[in-house]
């Protein structure tokens, strides 16, 4: 459903591939009932392993009960605390930090930060880098300058209304990934403004459309590919009986400057 982990699922099926291995997909919409009957379904199928970026909720329970019955777990995108297994993510504190970093540079120093949940890891960690990084400035952070929540295209659009309507409107947003900056980006035009002029924004991810959004987005590349290529890797390595270490490993973010960020007029 997002085009962020059909960058990271491109990269896992090109590794599997080489190794013959074919993949079984499902969405689990955030629905950890969907989710587990999809393990189950796995176990009865004797698949050899499961790539996860897990649902919102899920317990490490759910992930010790699929290797305990071996199938092979591998994380991506998020991590569970108390799982014992391998995670690739990109390191989302850090990649925030340098979308806020930037915009402070330019001279913004009302900044929100919008999409995004503590309910997940990455939520956590980038609202952590955003909030660090205000706080290294010497600058406010409101709670108001919080919209929690939109992770999609329109409900980055339906926030602006909110956004627009603060007594201290931010001049600029850190928005959770792409999808909500170009939404937003789109509310920002329909309202009168122009965004990158009036309103500096940064997306998150460095999709394929940022780079012909309008403006041009300025974006997080978040290392999808490489996640995925790692992640299939290791499985791979774990299939074929090597020793792998239940550690986390950070894909480092990279910032990539275009059109949507500038001074505050």
């Amino acid at each position: 459903m997002n085009p962020f982990y059909a960058e990271i699922l491109r990269s896992i099926e090109s590794e599997l591939d080489r190794s013959r291995q074919t993949f079984l997909l499902s969405n689990h919409y955030e629905q950890l009932e969907k989710q587990r009957t999809f393990i189950d379904t796995l176990l009865q199928l004797g698949a050899d392993g499961v790539i996860m970026s897990p649902a919102i909720g899920t317990p490490p329970e759910d992930i010790r009960m699929a290797e305990d019955n071996g199938l092979p777990a591998v994380l991506i995108a998020r991590s569970v605390e108390g799982a014992d297994v391998p995670v690739f993510r990109g390191d989302d504190a850090y990649g925030i930090g340098l979308a806020t970093n930037h915009l402070i540079s330019l001279g913004h120093t009302r900044i929100a930060m919008v999409g995004g949940t503590d309910q997940t890891s990455t939520g956590r960690d980038r609202y952590r880098g955003y909030v660090v990084a205000m706080q290294k400035a010497g600058l406010e952070v409101r709670p108001e300058w919080r919209f929690p929540g939109p992770r999609t295209k329109q409900a980055g659009f339906e926030v602006t209304g909110a956004f627009l309507a603060l007594k201290d409107k931010p001049t600029a947003a850190v928005c959770w990934n792409d999808l909500v900056a170009i939404g937003l980006m789109n509310g920002i035009a329909r309202a009168g403004f122009v965004p990158g002029v009036d309103i500096s924004v940064t997306g998150y991810d460095d999709l394929e459309e940022a780079a012909i959004a309008t403006p041009a987005l300025t974006t997080v590349w978040n290392g999808q590919r490489e996640v995925g290529r790692r992640a299939a890797r290791v499985l791979l390595d774990r299939l074929n009986g090597a020793e792998v270490n239940p550690v986390q490993e950070l894909i480092k973010p990279e910032l990539h400057i275009r059109q949507s960020t500038s001074k505050p007029v």
